[in-house]
C-alpha cells in the first residue's frame, strides 16, 4: 500500500493545478503550435514534462540527502523538530496561497528568482522547441522556475529520510501536476479558465491547509521517530 506522504504530495500537485497552469501553461500551450519541420505536439509536450519532473526529482534527491544528515542523528532532536515544523509551515503558506493570499510564498519565490535569473537565458537556445531534443532540456531547465508550490513540497523532502525517498516524493508531486498541464496543452483556453475557478482554488487550498494543520498537531508526539523520515511513513 502506498505511503501516505506520497499520496499527499500527489494530491497537492493534482489539486494545485490552478497554480501549475498559471506558471507553465503558456509554455506547454506553445509546444502544441504546429510549425514547419516540427515533431508531433504530443511528443514535445511529453518530453517537456518528462524533463520538468526529472528536475523536481533531482532537487528532491538533493534536499532529501541534506535532510537525512540531520534526521539520522539521534542526539539532534531539536534540529529534527525544527525541520518538521518548517516543512509544515511551508505547507500552511502554500494552502493560504492557493486560497488567494498571494503574498504567502513571496519570500521563497524571491529567493528562487536569483537562481532563475542565471538559468533563464539558457532556455532561449531551445526555443521554439521543434523536436524532442529541444523540448526535453527545455523542461529540465524550466523545472527550476521559481514556484512557491514546488518549494513548499521540497521542504517536505527534508523529512523524507534519504535522497532516494526525497526523489520519490518529488516524483509523486510532479506526476500529480502532469494531468493538468497535459489537459492545458490540448484543451487550452477553455480548460485553463475552468481550472482557475475560485471554488477549485479554495478546495485545493483547504486540502493543503488540512495537511499542514495535521502535521503541526502531531509535532509534539513524534519524538525520536522523526529519524525514519516521517513524511513518507505517517
Amino acid at each position: 500500500m502506498p505511503d501516505t506522504g506520497f499520496i499527499a504530495v500527489f494530491l497537492i500537485g493534482l489539486l494545485g493545478g490552478t497554480h501549475c497552469i498559471a506558471m507553465c501553461g503558456g509554455i506547454v500551450g506553445a509546444l502544441t503550435i504546429e510549425r514547419p519541420g516540427q515533431q508531433p505536439a504530443w511528443q514535445l509536450t511529453l518530453a517537456y514534462n518528462f524533463g520538468r519532473i526529472a528536475s523536481y526529482a533531482a532537487a528532491g534527491a538533493a534536499i532529501g540527502g541534506v535532510g537525512s544528515l540531520g534526521l539520522l542523528l539521534d542526539n539532534f532532536l531539536p534540529l529534527q523538530m525544527a525541520l518538521y515544523v518548517a516543512a509544515n509551515l511551508m505547507l500552511l503558506a502554500l494552502g493560504l496561497y492557493l486560497c488567494g493570499v498571494t503574498r504567502a510564498l513571496a519570500i521563497t519565490e524571491r529567493i528562487g528568482h536569483r537562481l532563475w535569473d542565471r538559468i533563464q537565458p539558457l532556455t532561449r537556445r531551445f526555443l521554439p522547441a521543434r523536436s524532442v531534443a529541444q523540448a526535453l532540456p527545455l523542461g529540465l531547465l524550466w523545472g527550476f522556475l521559481p514556484c512557491g508550490m514546488v518549494y513548499s513540497v521540497l521542504t517536505m523532502a527534508l523529512l523524507a529520510g534519504s535522497a532516494a525517498r526525497g526523489a520519490a516524493l518529488m516524483l509523486a508531486f510532479g506526476l500529480g501536476t502532469l494531468p493538468n498541464l497535459l489537459a492545458a496543452a490540448f484543451l487550452a483556453t477553455k480548460f485553463s479558465i475552468a481550472m482557475r475557478g475560485r471554488r477549485l482554488r479554495l478546495a485545493s487550498g483547504f486540502l493543503v491547509l488540512g495537511f499542514a494543520a495535521a502535521g503541526l498537531f502531531n509535532a509534539t508526539s513524534l519524538g525520536g521517530r522523526l529519524w525514519q523520515g516521517l513524511v513518507c511513513h505517517v
